[in-house]
């Protein structure tokens, strides 16, 4: 009898599974039609808002950041608002207000305005140029995916995702992220310069009469569905004791002796879940239904490089990349 419902169990997950593959690679499709040259952008992206997680994107400014994050709003059919922060920004100017309104019959009433963090995808422009009052609103809707005004609580829209920004040169006048606001970016995607060939085609398909516009490739309930099957996918005891080893190694005090000495703080278990989820989303990106090692091997600096400081003895002789690097080759 267990064969009889165990068989149309194993049929709907392998049809899940094929409609997720089938939308990914649509997905990717419509966004490559219209970002040339970040492949690996746009992939980390997508492995960020498959997990379920934020992203922190760190690149000099005309490489796209915005371009991408509208593109993902369009093609994930996502409804996707920007902020642009700035030191004056206040809380209210991200979650919204309560207003006195006085009706018809003179009768007087607090009605609440939502702010643009209603939004299913927010972009969060130069985030490091909010005060930390505002980074700090910002944080518990990301955490805890609603907001407090006035002693109500007010639930944000399913899915949310935050990618935000921030100008890795440029400091003058900004706010660092705190360790713990950092902690909560599921993946730092580092935003390169484009090869030649690529910013070929930036040049012939942005300059001429009409530009490519992205086109939606599936709905918030068609990616909701994927994100419940990315933390349903199995992983072998090998990636697990991968992770396990890569995360731990790279902790002061109990840390690898060659490692543990030249770091300041590193990943706590927030990060090995981060790990976990973003080697599964890697997965079905690429095509496959089970995580590897190499997708451990290349998450490890997007997930890492975050949420670990060298101390300042290291920092002469190495940077975070190089160590992380080091902790890869082990597994690898």
């Amino acid at each position: 009898m267990n064969s009889i419902h165990i068989a149309p169990l194993e049929t709907a997950a392998a049809e899940s599974a094929e409609r997720a593959l089938d939308h990914i690679g649509r997905a990717r499709a419509a966004i490559g039609a219209v970002i040339f040259g970040q492949d690996e952008v746009v992939e980390q992206a997508l492995v960020t808002i498959l997990a379920g997680g934020h992203g922190l994107l760190v690149g000099v400014p005309g490489l796209a950041k915005t371009k991408l994050v509208e593109t993902l709003g369009t093609v994930l059919g996502l409804a996707e608002q920007r902020v642009q922060f700035t030191p004056d920004l206040l809380p209210a100017d991200i979650i919204g207000s309560e207003v006195l309104e006085e009706g018809a019959d003179r009768s007087r009433s607090f009605r609440f305005i939502k702010g643009p963090i209603f939004a299913q995808l927010l972009m969060a422009d130069e985030i490091n140029r909010a005060s930390p009052r505002t980074q700090s609103a910002l944080l518990q809707a990301m955490q805890e995916h609603h907001v407090s005004v006035a002693g109500k609580r007010y639930d944000l829209p399913s899915p949310f995702h935050v990618l935000a920004t921030q100008n890795p040169l440029e400091q003058e006048g900004t706010y660092p992220l705190p360790e713990a606001q950092l902690d909560r970016f599921l993946l730092q995607i580092d935003v390169h310069y484009p090869d030649r060939e690529s910013e070929r085609r930036v040049l012939l398909a942005t300059t001429g009469e009409a530009a490519a516009e992205p086109v939606q490739a599936l709905d918030a309930e068609e990616l909701i569905a994927t994100q419940r099957l990315v933390r349903r996918m199995p992983v072998g005891d090998k990636v697990v004791d991968a992770i396990l080893d890569l995360v731990r190694a790279a902790r002061p005090g109990d840390g690898d002796p060659k490692i543990a000495p030249h770091v300041a703080w590193g990943p706590g278990p927030r990060a090995a879940q981060a790990l976990m989820l973003a080697t599964r989303a890697r997965a079905l990106v690429t095509g496959r239904l089970a995580p590897s090692l190499d997708d451990v091997a290349a998450l490890a600096a997007p997930v890492l490089r975050h949420r670990m400081a060298l101390n300042f003895a290291a920092r002469r002789e190495m940077s975070v990349a190089d160590l992380i690097e080091k902790l890869v080759s082990r597994i690898a």
